[in-house]
C-alpha cells in the first residue's frame, strides 16, 4: 500500500476565544494544488499552519510521508524543512536589496555557481527575469509576491503552502502568477496547498477543493463537480453570486420544489423575448465587459441572469426565462 504523501489525522485547533478547527482529517496529494476556501473566520488559516508545522494540534497529527509533523512546542524552528510557506505579508523580504539577492538568500554559498543557476531558473519560471537587478522597495505589490514566492520555490521544497497569496495583487498580474505556478507544479511535480477567498482563483487553479465552515470540512473534490453539484448551499454562496429561492418563490420560475430551497447560478437561466406574454422586468443592467448582469423582478421576487447579447435589454424590458438547471436543499 502506498504511503501517504501529507496526511491530517483527526487534528483538532481549538482557540480559547473560540474558532480553530475540529477533527479534520484529510489527504493531500503529491503534485496537485488544493485549494482550502470557506467563508473568513472557517479555520482556512488554522489547518494550513497546522499542516506546514507552525502550529501544534490540541488533538491527532500531521503526518508528511509517515512521519510526524512536529510542531512549535518540539521543534526549535516551526514548520516542515521539505516544505516553505508564503502569506500575503512581505515582512520577510529585503526592501533595500535587489530581487536577484532576496530570491538568492536562502541557498548556500559552498557552491556559486549552482546558486546562480537554481536563481536564474526560478526567476525564469516566474518571468521575473527583467525585474532581476530592481530593488524590492521599487517594486509593486504584485511584483513583491512574486519574489516572495520565488523565493520559496529556490530551495526547492516539496510543498509550496500560499496564505491568501493573490490578495493584494491586480486582477491582470494574478491571472499571470497562477498560470506561472501552475507551470511550475507540471513541471516540477511541486505541491501546492493555498488558502482563498476569492472562487475565481480557486476555479482557475485547483485541482481539489476542500470547503471549510466552522472548522469543519463540510465538501471536497474535484473544482467543476463542487461548483456544478454542490452539497451544501453554503458552498454555492462562496463560490458565486447565486440566485436562492424559497419553494414557493421557485414556483414563479416553473420549478416544483420539494426541498427548502433552490439555487440557481446566474448562467443557469436563459432569457426568452419570444411572443408569450413577458412577466419578468429588467430593474438594472450591470456591464462586465463581454456580457452582461441583468437583475430581474417578479412579483417581488429578483433574479440575477447573465446576458451575452450586450444591450438586448434596457430597464423597463420586459422578458421571460428559462431555468436550466437548479440544485435543492
Amino acid at each position: 500500500m502506498d504511503q501517504p504523501f501529507l496526511q491530517a489525522i483527526s487534528i483538532s485547533k481549538i482557540y480559547p476565544g473560540g474558532g480553530g478547527v475540529k477533527n479534520i482529517s484529510l489527504d493531500i496529494l503529491p503534485g496537485e494544488v488544493t485549494a482550502i476556501i470557506g467563508a473568513s473566520g472557517s479555520g482556512k488559516s488554522t489547518l494550513l499552519r497546522l499542516l506546514y508545522g507552525l502550529l501544534s494540534p490540541d488533538e491527532g497529527e500531521v503526518q508528511f510521508k509517515g512521519e510526524r509533523i512536529w510542531g512549535p512546542g518540539e521543534k526549535l524552528i516551526p514548520g516542515h524543512d521539505a516544505m516553505k510557506m508564503v502569506t500575503q505579508e512581505e515582512d520577510d523580504l529585503n526592501l533595500f536589496a535587489k530581487v536577484r539577492d532576496n530570491v538568492s538568500v536562502l541557498l548556500p554559498n559552498t557552491d556559486l555557481k549552482a546558486k546562480q543557476e537554481k536563481t536564474d531558473k526560478v526567476l525564469q519560471q516566474l518571468n521575473m527575469t527583467a525585474l532581476a537587478g530592481k530593488r524590492v522597495a521599487d517594486l509593486s505589490g504584485g511584483e513583491k509576491q512574486r519574489v516572495a514566492i520565488a523565493r520559496a520555490l529556490v530551495t526547492e521544497p516539496r510543498v509550496l503552502l500560499l496564505d491568501e497569496p493573490f490578495n493584494q495583487v491586480d486582477t491582470s498580474f494574478r491571472d499571470g502568477l497562477q498560470e506561472d505556478i501552475r507551470q511550475v507544479v507540471k513541471d516540477t511535480g511541486l505541491t501546492v496547498i493555498m488558502v482563498s477567498h476569492d472562487p475565481a482563483e480557486v476555479l482557475s487553479m485547483a485541482d481539489t477543493m476542500i470547503v471549510l465552515q466552522n472548522g469543519e470540512i463540510i465538501e471536497a473534490g474535484k473544482p467543476q463537480k463542487v461548483y456544478n453539484e454542490p452539497q451544501n448551499l453554503y458552498s454555492a454562496r462562496l463560490l458565486a453570486r447565486c440566485n436562492v429561492l424559497t419553494t414557493d418563490e421557485a414556483r414563479l420560475c416553473g420549478i416544483k420544489a420539494k426541498n427548502e430551497y433552490v439555487m440557481i447560478y446566474p448562467e443557469w437561466i436563459e432569457t426568452v423575448s419570444g411572443w408569450a406574454r413577458k412577466k419578468w422586468t429588467v430593474k438594472q443592467v450591470l456591464f462586465k465587459g463581454f456580457y452582461e448582469e441583468l437583475l430581474i423582478e417578479k412579483e417581488g421576487v429578483t433574479l440575477r441572469v447573465l446576458n451575452g447579447e450586450r444591450d438586448k435589454y434596457g430597464e423597463g424590458s420586459k422578458l421571460n426565462v428559462n431555468v436550466v438547471k437548479w440544485v435543492e436543499y
